[in-house]
């Protein structure tokens, strides 16, 4: 034999051997890979982490919680131009390869020998069903025994799921830079659109960031996000997607993108939202707030979250005007790029309708030019900077503002804000140093309509609804009246207002309390008492009834959580959260029960099972299988419990109109609706309340310094809470139809002389419709249960829609006259 054909055997034979080794090593390598694959039957049960979503009672979207900003989608929910951008971005083989594109490898193989010549990246050739396997049950290392368990893991996964089951995985577990996993969040999170509104440019420049994201940033990197996106653009046509035009004007498109915010959207809600916020994750934990998917219904009514913010933020800045100007924000060099300057100065960019400006010219002393970051410009005449007189104390300011000078300086960096339709003139603005808080509250529910935590979340995310801990001043009052009035007394009673000394133990001083105004009234009835807001009257009363039982009518209303038994209480020494006191006067107006502040109504978790709900009454009625003429109305109980007599209750509700219409709440009286409240003002003015209510809305506010110190003398809270109650109610419910408060069964209204209460005649200028415990009032008078009652109200106290002869009583509620 040829020696070469042996020499040719020999080495066939050698390499044959080779080849078999060589491949039995390869199989053994194999099945020990394929015996380390992760459980691909895991992708059965995906529950990625998703956004737990915060909505408003109207339904619209407040604020979204999330370490990943997700929303999952399921594949039928996906619109067929999504589906398509991907896969021609990513896999155009997709729907026919059998999990690995052989000829894609073979394709990104030629071209990364010229990649790897040129140094460029090399392109890997990853199909969809690969990238699922490394995004799921893969780590993201770069090594050939991970790529070699991708492909074996993508096949098992092409022959476990549908090709729509395995793009459902892959396009909401996809990252796509800006915080958001999957193509909904990333909808939103760039374009704020839902998937169904994306335009064909939107959806390819989506398609065109998995590859990298950073790479395409459409801000920062916006000439290579534009031709990434328009490449894909071009594969979308050439598969047919598309047609020419299409995609001609989609390459035309700008490509303009809309950050939304992490936590609360919109700076109304941020003192809501972090409440919120606290509350679901003290009840359900952390993951499942950032990653549960929760879907939360919560109470806030926008509308009145923007009313109150407004009313809170005027009076504080009300106040803070009347006791002068404290500077300016920051001082900044003029000169070139100024604007820049500017801008690197912080600010509080929730408060929308203030714009930060700096000083560029002081004009003949009559103005002051302003410049903007954007380069826009502005002036402020002399009469926006008469206020701004030099802060000293709060008890003292400097000179008058005679000239722009007196108050600015060229360099000086302002708050601002644009007067009016103006223009370009503006007013100076200033941070008000002193704080404070308003709620807004559903009686009858406790279901929590709008918070104001303070000026500015940005200044400080303290709330000061719910946290904030203060002396309650005379607001406390109606709660001792309500304990007399269960006790014998009655609106009408006389207690006297004179000096009260009591001692108060071995080796302390005498007690002596004073009324603010440091006079007496002698012998005065308990409506002109809280009207007036009388300090002895109150403590002698509360000393006559016992503190003991004054006590467990503040714990019983909830107005306080503990409270010593000791007479100063009984002026308002305690302290407590304005919700909780605002919560106390919802016992008066709903008759007397007490109801738990809500800032959720419902919780459902990411399948939409309901796993709370705030109103947990049960009504079997509301199940009957059907309805017939004779089916009586299914009866749902009033929410919950009863604390107080619905008589004691309404009467006092009568007595705190009185504040209203002729005490010391009577700002208010002048939004035009049945109003009642009470004013509350602490020692030497650190703290100022009002909390007031009309017959469906209950509304508390206070201002204070966060750090406790006298706000400066008559700064009381009918000077300055009450107007805030004022003008929230206004906005809020001044155009409404006037709706008198219920007066429940066993009261007796009984014409009598505000002043004295004694009986009088519908000629006295004084009278009044006084609420009187049936057999408890005068013996004269018009009894209402046995009269006008039955045809102007009905069973539940409710005003009665039929038309009926009212006679003198004017509306027929207390208090009026």
């Amino acid at each position: 034999m040829n020696i070469f054909l042996r020499l040719f055997l020999y080495l066939l034979g050698a390499l044959t051997v080779a080849g078999l080794v060589a491949g039995v090593a390869v199989g053994v390598w194999v099945y020990s890979l394929l015996s380390e694959l992760p459980d691909y039957q895991a992708l059965q049960k995906y529950e990625p982490p998703i956004t737990t979503r915060v909505h408003a009672g109207d339904g619209s979207l407040i604020a979204e919680f999330a370490r990943e900003r997700r929303l999952f989608v399921p594949y039928e929910d996906i619109p067929p131009r999504v589906i398509q951008a991907f896969i021609s971005a990513e896999d155009k083989n997709f729907f026919t390869h059998p999990g690995i594109d052989v000829w894609g490898i073979v394709r990104a193989a030629l071209d990364n020998v010229f990649n790897y010549l040129e140094g460029r990246r090399l392109e890997g050739a990853s199909t969809i069903t690969q990238q699922v396997a490394k995004n799921f049950l893969l780590s993201g290392e770069v090594r050939f025994d991970r790529k070699v368990k991708e492909a074996l893991l993508a096949f098992r996964i092409e022959d476990a799921y549908s090709k729509e089951k395995i793009l459902e995985l892959y396009l909401n577990e996809i990252y796509l830079g800006n915080g958001s996993y999957g193509v909904a969040a990333a909808a939103l999170n760039y374009f704020d659109k839902a998937l169904n509104e994306l335009s064909v440019a939107e959806v390819a420049y989506l398609a065109a960031l998995p590859k990298a994201p950073s790479t395409y940033h459409p801000i920062f990197r916006k000439k290579a996000a534009i031709a990434r996106r328009n490449w894909v653009i071009g594969q979308m046509e050439e598969n047919g997607y598309v047609s020419r035009s299409e995609a001609e004007q989609a390459r035309n498109q700008e490509l303009t993108v809309f950050f939304r915010p992490v936590g609360a959207q919109t700076a109304e809600a941020e003192y809501f939202a972090e409440e919120v916020r606290r509350i679901i994750m003290q009840r359900y934990g952390e993951q499942s707030l950032y990653d549960g998917g929760l879907i939360v219904r919560s109470t806030i009514d926008p509308r009145l979250q923007r009313i109150g913010i407004k009313a809170l933020r005027d009076g504080l800045e009300r106040y803070d005007v009347r006791h002068g100007w404290r500077g300016p924000v920051a001082h900044i060099e003029l000169g070139d790029e100024w604007e820049k300057r500017l801008k690197a100065v912080p600010r509080y960019s929730d408060v929308t309708e203030w714009r930060l400006a700096v000083a560029t010219e002081i004009r003949d002393d009559q103005s002051v030019l302003i410049g903007f970051e954007d380069g826009g410009r502005g002036i402020i005449p002399l009469t926006e900077l008469t206020w701004a007189r030099r802060f000293i104390s709060d008890k003292e300011r400097g000179p008058e503002v005679k000239a722009a000078a007196d108050v600015l300086a060229v360099g000086d960096v302002i708050y601002v804000e644009r007067i009016g339709d103006s223009g370009d003139t503006y007013g100076l603005r200033q941070v008000p140093g002193v704080n404070g808080g308003l709620v807004a509250m559903d009686p009858h529910t406790g279901r929590v309509l709008a918070a104001v935590g303070g000026f500015s979340y940005f200044q400080s995310e303290f709330n000061r609804v719910t946290q904030a801990m203060r002396q309650t001043g005379s607001s406390f009052k109606p709660i001792v009246y309500a304990a007399a009035l269960d006790s014998g007394y009655t609106p009408s009673s006389e207690v006297m207002d004179a000096p009260f000394v009591i001692e108060q133990g071995p080796g302390l001083p005498l007690w002596k309390p004073e009324n603010y105004s440091d006079d007496f009234l002698g012998p005065t009835t308990l409506r002109m008492g809280l009207a007036k807001s009388r300090n002895l009257m109150t403590v002698r009363m509360a000393h006559a009834i016992g503190m003991e039982k004054v006590v467990d009518y503040a714990l019983r209303l909830g107005a306080a959580r503990t409270m010593p038994p000791l007479l100063s209480m009984s002026l308002g020494a305690n302290d407590t959260t304005l919700i909780e006191l605002t919560s106390a006067y919802a016992v008066f107006v709903n008759g007397g029960r007490r109801i738990e502040p809500t800032f959720i109504d419902r919780v459902q978790d990411r399948h939409g099972k309901t796993i709370y709900r705030h109103d947990n009454r049960e009504c079997p009625g509301c199940r009957a299988a059907g309805w017939t003429s004779g089916s009586t109305e299914p009866a749902l109980a009033a929410p919950g419990k009863e604390v107080l007599d619905p008589r004691t209750a309404y009467q006092v509700v009568s007595l705190l109109e009185g504040v209203v219409n002729y005490g010391t709440g009577t700002a208010v009286k002048e939004v035009g609706v049945p109003l009642a409240g009470k004013t509350g003002t602490t020692n030497d003015e650190k703290d100022a309340w009002f909390i007031g209510f009309s017959p469906d809305l209950v509304v508390g506010v206070y201002l204070g310094f966060d750090q406790p110190r006298p706000m400066g003398h008559g700064e009381t809270g009918g000077g300055i809470a009450a107007p805030v109650f004022r003008d929230f109610m206004k906005a809020a419910i001044g155009d409404q139809p006037a709706v008198p408060f219920r007066v429940p069964l066993g009261i007796t209204l009984i014409r009598v002389n505000r002043l004295t209460g004694k009986a009088t005649s519908s000629g006295d200028p004084k009278a009044i419709m006084e609420a009187f415990k049936s057999g408890t009032g005068p013996d004269t008078g018009t009894d209402l249960l046995e009269g006008e009652y039955a045809a102007r109200y009905d069973e539940n106290g409710d005003p009665a829609q039929r038309p009926v002869d009212t006679g003198t009583v004017s509306s027929g509620t207390g208090g009026l006259y």
